[in-house]
């Protein structure tokens, strides 16, 4: 391997580790994150101003990526599939009580 294809290397190699820690911390926080919705919702009793129809796009879309990840992850369970179904059950919390609210 050439220095210059070595430094490339490197260079990939930071970026990833960069990445995987960046997906790890908003995907962390966008799982609290969802908490000052459920908070509001039903501190207030009222779930007019929240779209049932988004909340339920929102859930699709994460559960669909934590089963799209799985299956591309050789059926294995990892870190990803795990915040993805966090995200989508979180989603499903908001949803029902949107539902009873309504």
């Amino acid at each position: 391997m050439t220095p210059l294809a070595m430094r490339r290397d490197g260079r990939r190699q930071i970026y990833l580790a960069v990445l995987t820690w960046s997906f790890a911390l908003f995907s962390s926080v966008r799982i609290v994150a969802y908490l000052p919705t459920i908070w509001a919702i039903q501190q207030s009793g009222d779930a007019t101003q929240h779209s049932l129809w988004t909340w339920i796009t929102w859930f699709g879309s994460n559960l669909t990526m934590a089963a799209w990840l799985y299956e591309q992850g050789g059926q294995r369970l990892g870190r990803a599939v795990a915040v993805n179904v966090g995200n989508a059950i979180m989603c499903a919390v908001i949803i029902a009580l949107i539902g009873y609210y309504r």
